[in-house]
């Protein structure tokens, strides 16, 4: 088998009963190991012990008055996150239960970073095996926001962070500046050609996604919502990739992400959408659950970011499931 996503921390992690992933000592040493947990040159000795003390036992109980006792504020603050979700993940039987857990029970104060790298653990998990470069890639799109650009006349997603960084050092170069070619022409673009490099690049982000004129971009999108679906969910779902919603009693719709949740809203209410947010919706899927057809909508942002909250596949689809 291939490997891909060694960032995710799966190798952290050991497999449980049912196929789901155990909440082991490393994985929450991989947390600590962030930089905003690492103690800085000139952090207190409160805050240096706490770290070395869970470094030698990361399940350790933590009182409140060991953060407390923390003098940087930002510092306190960010401990006070970390201990919230350790607990909760310790809590939990397994980190997909601890996802389920957050996603039915609220996040609390997890940052959207921690919550996109449990999916990002969750879906190498759910993916094991997969030896498709497309569905890869499109699953990408669960925990790593995107920045839409119509290029070559096609719609490419490329990763945001990425796509920034190009961004910014082109502001800070006169001549490439001065050039004007897109961030996006900087990055290869997914084909049969350039799937073979996928693997020895799965951690670095570095594949613009042909959403618009590669039908198998789309047809990885749908596999790799089933793969959530299934092993989040324990439901078997097929997905297809439509052109339009011809349904006119549409009863049921989940948005991917918020603009495509705002705009399905806006149409299941009977509203008309303007030339402009009609241009915003990206992909269309069916998804079938029994007899019950649920349409999927992919949108993005006006300024044209799109950020898949698969959260909302957990708490949109009509399916009831325990932990």
């Amino acid at each position: 088998m291939t490997e891909f996503w060694v960032s995710s921390g799966h190798h952290l992690t050991t497999r449980v009963d049912g196929g789901r992933l155990k909440v082991s000592d490393e994985l929450i040493m991989a947390y600590l190991a962030r930089p905003e947990l690492m103690p800085p040159a000139d952090a207190c000795a409160a805050e240096r012990t706490l770290h070395a003390r869970l470094l030698q036992e990361p399940r350790a109980p933590v009182a409140a008055e060991a953060i407390a006792a923390i003098a940087d504020a930002d510092a306190r603050e960010n401990w006070e996150v970390m201990i919230e979700l350790r607990d909760r993940l310790l809590a939990a039987p397994t980190v997909e239960a601890a996802y389920l857990d957050l996603i039915r029970n609220g996040v609390g104060r997890t940052p959207p970073l921690f919550l996109n790298q449990m999916v990002h653990l969750i879906l190498r998990n759910a993916l094991d095996g997969c030896n498709d470069p497309y569905v890869l890639r499109a699953a990408e799109l669960f925990f790593r926001p995107q920045r839409a650009s119509f290029h070559g006349g096609a719609l490419l997603l490329a990763d945001l962070e990425l796509i920034d960084g190009y961004e910014a050092e082109r502001q800070a170069s006169p001549l490439l500046d001065m050039l004007g070619k897109p961030a996006v022409a900087e990055l290869d673009v997914l084909d049969d050609a350039s799937a073979f490099s996928y693997w020895s690049r799965s951690d670095a982000f570095t594949m613009a996604l042909n959403l618009g004129a590669n039908p198998k971009s789309r047809a990885g999108l749908a596999r790799a919502i089933e793969a959530w679906v299934r092993h989040v969910l324990g439901a078997n779902v097929t997905v297809e990739p439509i052109s339009e919603m011809r349904d006119e009693d549409w009863r049921w719709f989940v948005g991917l992400d918020a603009e495509a949740t705002r705009l399905g809203n806006a149409l299941w209410r009977g509203a008309a959408l303007s030339a402009d947010e009609q241009a915003r919706i990206l992909a269309l899927f069916r998804l079938h659950l029994g007899q019950t057809p649920v349409y999927l909508i992919l949108a993005m942002t006006p300024d044209r970011i799109v950020r898949v909250k698969p959260q909302n596949l957990i708490a949109g689809l009509p399916v009831t499931v325990s932990a």
